[in-house]
This record gives structure tokens, sequence and C-alpha cells, in this order.
């Protein structure tokens, strides 16, 4: 369900559909292997949690992004023009997007889609003080859902989708396919999509992002169960799971589980649920690209990469696309 707040207070919000995230939580323990979505971390915790990641000093794709933006701001906003409707998939915290606005010329209006209430809230209050004179139009949504923008009051020139923070690696390639042709439809005509890209580089830097020294990558992933307990009635026994995040270097990507300490059986409403020892739940990938590698994903969901923007050492991108003339078959 997607809820338009158009005042900064954000009244209307819908809260988490129970029955839904019970219904998948069901159907991902009944499966071999089992298998979570990742869209579940982003409680209000969960959401507090992955802003203390992006900080860790492990993390290099947060800082590797924000120094795109603070040196190329100026030129990503004169290649997106003037009076653009700035839609963003999974808005979080907004750093990167308060940088972007405000280069912008005169934007029609700033539409953040983020499917945590708390989160969206936030970033909106802190956007809408330092952007007074931007239209905030939030949508409590999920973003991989058809959405449809509120009309702003400004007649925007184009519609821009902004995917920040290396998100479309969190979809396998047939998902990510399938998001990127939504955002073409969604874009329209004369409209652009900005997405930022995580490189492939040495496997050791990878892996460090998502182990980090002090633990707050695992007690991100394993506050997916205590959710599920807080919302669900659950009885996850989070001191008998593990957090494990390893790189499988065949499917370039970050392959993340919650590991199961022992055997042990949990109840979730009345079904329970066995786990056998050191079985592992799949619970997010994190796939990395080649420049060349997304060119071709982006070619066959009908968009062009027309210009790349990366950090000084290359370990991260953002890339402006358009549609292309046709479809690549």
């Amino acid at each position: 369900m997607i809820v338009p707040a158009r005042h900064l207070h954000g009244h209307g919000l819908p809260p988490s559909d129970h029955t839904t995230m019970l219904a998948d939580v069901r159907e991902g323990l009944q499966r071999t292997p089992k298998r979570l979505s990742s869209k579940y971390f982003y409680d209000a915790e969960g959401s507090a949690l992955f802003e203390a990641i992006c900080a860790q000093p492990e993390y290099y794709l947060t800082g590797a992004e924000l120094a795109i933006m603070r040196e190329h701001a100026a030129d990503v906003a004169a290649v997106l023009g003037p009076s653009v409707l700035l839609i963003e998939y999974g808005s979080g915290s907004g750093l990167k997007t308060q940088l972007l606005l405000a280069q912008l010329a005169t934007p029609a209006a700033y539409v953040p889609i983020e499917i945590s209430p708390a989160a969206l809230q936030e970033s909106i209050a802190r956007l809408g003080g330092t952007f007074p004179h931007v239209e905030m139009l939030p949508l409590c949504a999920d973003f991989t859902q058809r959405i449809t923008p509120p009309r702003s009051a400004m007649q925007p020139l184009r519609r821009v989708i902004y995917f920040p923070g290396s998100t479309l690696g969190n979809f396998e390639a047939h998902e990510a396919l399938a998001l990127l042709s939504k955002m073409r439809d969604e874009m329209g005509e004369q409209g652009a999509a900005l997405i930022g890209i995580d490189l492939k580089k040495d496997s050791a830097i990878i892996e460090a992002a998502y182990n980090d020294a002090a633990g707050v990558t695992a007690a991100f992933t394993l506050n997916m169960l205590a959710r599920f307990n807080r919302e669900l009635g659950a009885d996850f026994d989070l001191a008998q799971f593990n957090h494990r995040a390893r790189y499988n270097g065949m499917a370039g990507r970050i392959e993340t589980h919650i590991v199961s300490r022992r055997a042990q059986t949990v109840k979730i409403a009345d079904r329970s649920f066995n786990f056998a020892a050191d079985e592992a739940m799949l619970v997010e990938y994190s796939c990395k690209y080649s420049l060349d590698d997304f060119a071709r994903l982006a070619a066959r969901a009908g968009l062009r990469v027309k210009n790349i923007w990366m950090d000084a050492k290359q370990q991260f991108s953002l890339q402006y696309l358009e549609r292309a003339e046709a479809l690549d078959g």
C-alpha cells in the first residue's frame, strides 16, 4: 500500500503489514534451503543500525559515494537539468540526497520512497527544514512495487529516479533486470535514472565491509530475528544464531546468512520450524559489478549508461542512465 504523506509530520504512514510479514517468514522458513527477505531488516532499530554500519571504517561504500557527491554533485545536477521531479528509491537518511538537492536547479519536488516509516519521517523533517523551497512528497512503500508519484505543485520537465547506496546489488540478476525495467517505465520518455553501483575489487576489502570489527553488521543482521520476536511473537534466541558474510567470487557477490549454532526449534505464531546445527539461512545478496557488467544489464532493460562518476580509488560508481532507443533483445 502506498500512502502519500504531504506533511512533514508524516500523518497516515502505515504500520508494518504483519499479515504479509508472517506469510513471507513462514514461506521462507519452509524452503530448502531457508531464505528470508532483506526488506525485513528495516524497522526503526534496523534503520538505525544500518546508519551505524555506514560509519564503520571497513564500510567503504558510503564514504566512497559521499566523496563522489561532494566532488561531482554540481556536474551531476547539470546533467539532470532544471525542474526535476526527483524520485528516490529507499531514501534512508538522505545524506547523499542533501548534497544533490543543494545543486539542483529549481527542483519541482522530492519524492522519497522508504519502507521504514521512522526513517522516512526523520529524513523528511531534516531535508524539509534544509530545503523549505522544495516540495516534499514522501511515500511509505516498497519501491519494488509499482509506484505512481503524487502530483507536484510545480510541473516537472522530467522525472529522475535516484537509487543510491548500491541497493541494486541486493537483487539477483533477474530481479535487478526487472527493477531496471520498472525504472524505465516509471521515468517516462524524457526521464533518467541515477544509480549507485558498487564495483568489483579485492575480495578482502569487500568481505571486511560486511564483517566490521565492531560487530555492527552482525547486530543489524540478527535484528531481523529480534524484529520477528517483537512483531510476530516468535521465540528466536539470538544468542544461538550467528551472522556470516562471505564473498562468492564466481557469482561476484557477498552472500549473507544467519547460521544456527545448534539444532533447535523456533516457534512463530502457531507454527514450529526446525534448524539443524550449522544450518545457514540466506538473508541477503550484495552483488558487485564491473562497468561492462552493469552496462550489459542496463541494456537488457532498455537503458543506456550515459555518464559515470567514480571515487578516487575507483571502488564505487554513480551512473546516469537514459532510455535506449530500443530494447536490447
